[in-house]
């Protein structure tokens, strides 16, 4: 009986997963897949084990052994070394052959490269399938004479022309090996300093709120991605990371819509697999400037305390902060803003930020996270590096009314007007007590950012 092996990592799903479907075509209707999860030493050891995503991961291995089960398998979850704990499986059931996403992070190359020369020391095959991207594999697509794209623009225009592969669906049936041994599914129950309000994860969960996307959200997309206090975005993003929903199907869903909304929405996964592209060419920018300045950095420890616990005095950016604590997650505009101030208005490294991104976020990804982290610092792709931005121009365009800052800075909860977004302006006795004034001026700010770059810049 032909027997293959799908290794889940990025792709936590059961609907329109190549690797899966893969695995059940190599071992055909009589055959059997072992379906494997490795919860992996070297993502611990690499400091990317946050409790928020370990919980998340837990409700989305939960929901896939589930699924499975459904169809008469189950999920195989292995502790230790990816590529030791896969060989084994392998070799307990007669594995054939193993089938695999590819990764774009230095981490995910290495990976595949020893669990490729592993298997193929014991006479076995390793598959790989594009199921992390949308539409463009990294490196399908690049201008001429070089390895990748640099600039967004010209990129989508390619990512746009490119052939949409087909949706697949769920199997009706997997059949497990017997005698594959697996340790006890993780739970979030058992995870410890998990942000209170903690979206759930998981397949399900997943489609739920694309179906809901659809129906309700994606049309006002283009309008209202921005606006902070109405939280007008897909949410999503949680769910494309851990690869409970198919960047694939949602492109495809958004198309069939149509409208402003839907192409805005689909602007955004282009990317997703821009920065893929980026980081599949040049790893070391998940921690080396990909356009260095020359940039000496502060080393401000009470500053950066002070942004990681939104006590900035700047109400728009502890907002941001706070809400980041408080879900996992925070909102793209509000990551922009706070990113942008912690790099050129404290002129504080952006490898500080990325890590306590990382930290708390349940969609940290090292593609997304560092080059994002990158273009807001100026040491990235973007184009025009020397922009700042100014919080309050930002904060009264964004959250006009202030209702974003009132419900993550209750200190600020009884000011009115604008002046909850600068509330060191109001007379003494009406100024919050528990709340701090400015950390830094921000027009001093800029003039040492513009020093330190040597370039002109403006606000924004």
């Amino acid at each position: 009986m032909p027997v293959t092996l799908a290794l889940f990592t990025a792709d936590l799903r059961l609907h329109d997963n190549p690797v899966l479907r893969g695995a059940l075509d190599g071992a055909g209707q009589q055959g059997a897949v072992v379906p494997l999860f490795v919860l992996d030493d070297g993502v611990r050891k690499a400091g990317f084990d946050a409790p928020n995503r370990l919980a998340f991961l837990a409700d989305c291995l939960g929901d896939l052994d589930e699924g499975l089960r459904e169809r008469g398998g189950r999920l195989v979850v292995r502790t230790g070394d990816v590529v030791e704990e896969t060989c084994r499986a392998a070799h307990e059931a007669g594995v054939d052959e193993v089938h695999l996403a590819a990764d774009v992070s230095g981490y995910a190359q290495r990976r595949e490269d020893r669990l490729r020369h592993a298997l193929r020391a014991e006479g076995r095959r390793l598959r790989v399938h594009d199921a992390v991207t949308a539409v463009v594999p990294p490196g399908s697509v690049t201008p001429q004479g070089k390895d990748h794209f640099a600039v967004f623009t010209p990129y989508f225009r390619q990512w746009q022309a490119q052939r949409l592969r087909n949706v697949l669906g769920s199997p009706r049936g997997v059949t497990v090996p017997d005698g594959v041994k697996s340790a006890p599914l993780p739970s979030r129950s058992r995870t410890r300093s998990v942000s209170p309000e903690l979206p759930g994860g998981g397949e399900r969960e997943a489609r739920r709120r694309l179906t809901a996307w659809m129906r309700r959200g994606v049309d006002a997309y283009e309008d209202r991605h921005d606006d902070l206090p109405a939280d007008a975005t897909s949410r999503l993003s949680p769910h494309l990371h851990f690869g409970t929903l198919s960047a694939v199907e949602a492109v495809r869903r958004a198309r069939a819509r149509g409208g402003r909304g839907a192409e805005a929405f689909v602007r955004q996964l282009a990317w997703r697999d821009f920065h893929r592209q980026v980081l599949a060419a040049r790893p070391r920018a998940a921690h080396a400037d990909y356009r260095t300045h020359g940039d000496r950095w502060r080393r401000d420890e009470r500053a950066a305390d002070a942004w990681r616990e939104g006590r900035t005095g700047y109400p728009v950016v502890d907002a941001a902060m706070r809400q980041l604590r408080h879900e996992g997650w925070m909102h793209n505009r509000a990551r922009l803003l706070t990113a942008g101030f912690l790099t050129k208005t404290l002129y504080v490294d952006w490898r500080v930020g990325a890590r306590h991104f990382l930290d708390w976020l349940v969609d940290g990804d090292v593609a997304n996270n560092q080059l994002n982290w990158q273009w807001a610092a100026g040491t990235g792709t973007d184009t025009r590096p020397n922009r700042v931005l100014n919080p309050l121009t930002q904060a009264r365009r964004f959250d006009p009314e202030g209702a974003f800052v009132r419900r993550w800075v209750p200190e600020l909860a009884d000011v009115a007007g604008r002046a909850v977004h600068a509330p060191w302006t109001l007379a003494e006795e009406d100024r919050p007590r528990d709340y701090p004034g400015p950390i830094v001026d921000l027009d001093a700010a800029r003039d040492r950012f513009r020093r330190a770059r040597g370039a002109r810049t403006g606000p924004a």
